[in-house]
């Protein structure tokens, strides 16, 4: 971990605090509209180059995290392996690294999945490096979540890191989180178990 890690890891509660006190981007949107493309059609590109096809999560839940390795809230990586440690027969949590937010995530995709693994031991799929904010070069996957036209309601893109879509069992974008609701909040752990 680098002294700027090491720094924003132990500030991260203070992050928190702060995001409490003054309720910023405490954000939690849902819907129960159907999507109109469906998201088990969408592929992309996981860290190691291969494709992961979501047709491959039908029946289970999906958490899909817009992530950076330089952030204020990147110690959140921790919660998240953690709720998938519990969950992972019923959820699957997809991490899409992004550079989206002030220069939080300069790593290519090799380094940004080692530093995944020796510091907070995830194991769940880590994308390639990409696009998750609107613009010409958006992942495919952050292109439907932020479409009303194909998810069926929502166009809030990522406000920050670890802004957070919940995808149901049948493929409906059921929540979207702001980056300061943790994984194990109750109201994620509730729609998780809903």
């Amino acid at each position: 971990m680098t002294v700027k890690q090491s720094i924003l890891k132990f500030l991260y509660p203070l992050f928190l605090f702060i995001n409490r006190v003054f309720k910023k981007n405490d954000n939690i949107f849902s819907s129960d509209k159907p999507a109109i493309k469906s998201f088990y059609n969408l592929k992309t590109t996981l860290h190691n180059g291969e494709v992961y096809g979501m047709a491959q999560l039908k029946n289970k839940k999906v958490l899909i995290v817009n992530t950076a390795s330089d952030c204020g809230f990147t110690p959140q990586y921790e919660a998240l392996e953690k709720l998938y440690s519990l969950k992972k027969n019923t959820l699957e949590i997809l991490a899409f690294p992004a550079n989206d937010f002030k220069q939080q995530e300069m790593g290519e995709d090799h380094e940004i999945h080692a530093f995944c693994k020796k510091h907070y031991g995830i194991s769940f799929p880590i994308m390639h490096k990409s696009k998750v904010v609107v613009h010409s070069a958006q992942n495919p996957v952050y292109e439907w979540l932020t479409d009303k036209a194909a998810n069926g309601w929502n166009e809030n893109e990522p406000t920050w890191n670890f802004c957070k879509y919940l995808i149901d069992e049948k493929g409906k974008l059921a929540k979207f989180f702001s980056a300061s609701v943790k994984p194990m909040d109750q109201k994620i752990l509730h729609a998780i178990n809903s």
